[in-house]
């Protein structure tokens, strides 16, 4: 069991304005190849950043960049490349360690080096948002394949939009729940590999199905 808990909003305030000072940085690298979006998401967004003093993970967030390159003139493999080469570059000069690719997501790291611990880090991943021919909306992320070495987009798991019921679950006054199940399902949770992400999709899909 971990000993998570909250950050306030502002102890994680300027975190967050790093975070973002840093994507706006890769933006203007790379905005003569292609330009996107980018937003905070998960608990990143909900203001729901949590911590443990016990352990040399830190505190992490979460940020989707939307790629704009409707004409396809870049392939997953290159649009990866050029983020993790502008990241780098970027970060490097800020005391963070190099960009980890990960399967779903880049990471970025600053660690204490002293103490060989996790201060604080930002899953980053690179997604498009469509809609279907009937109305519905979807995403695809970009995945790197490992063993293959390879990059493809791929359909993101259902649900990824959750605004819906998040919407739901406050108009009912059970935020609170969100809070209270999201932090045990963080203390509790034995799957190194499962991210904030998911856990705080998990969370918002079961109080969801209480109501």
């Amino acid at each position: 069991m971990y000993h998570y808990k909250y950050l306030t909003r502002n102890n994680a305030k300027p975190y967050r304005k790093e975070f973002q000072k840093i994507i706006l940085d890769v933006q203007n690298l790379i905005r003569d190849k292609f330009t996107f979006q980018f937003k905070f998401i998960g608990s990143s967004a909900k203001n729901m950043i949590t911590f443990d003093s016990t352990t040399n993970i830190g505190f992490d967030f979460d940020i989707n960049i939307e790629i704009n390159d409707p004409n396809e003139d870049y392939s997953a493999s290159e649009i990866r490349q050029i983020l993790i080469n502008a990241l780098n570059q970027v970060i490097l000069q800020r005391g963070f360690n190099y960009v980890e690719n990960n399967t779903r997501v880049l990471t970025i790291k600053k660690i204490d080096l002293l103490r060989s611990k996790i201060q604080y880090s930002c899953d980053i991943a690179i997604v498009n948002n469509y809609i279907d021919k009937n109305g519905q909306p979807h995403q695809e992320y970009i995945r790197y394949n490992k063993s293959h070495n390879s990059y493809t987009w791929e359909e993101q798991p259902s649900p990824y939009n959750l605004e819906q019921k998040i919407s739901k679950i406050k108009k009912y006054n059970r935020w609170n729940e969100v809070f209270e199940l999201y932090i045990d399902k963080k203390n509790y949770n034995t799957n190194k590999n499962k991210k904030s992400r998911s856990l705080f999709a998990e969370t918002i899909k079961e109080i969801y199905d209480r109501l």
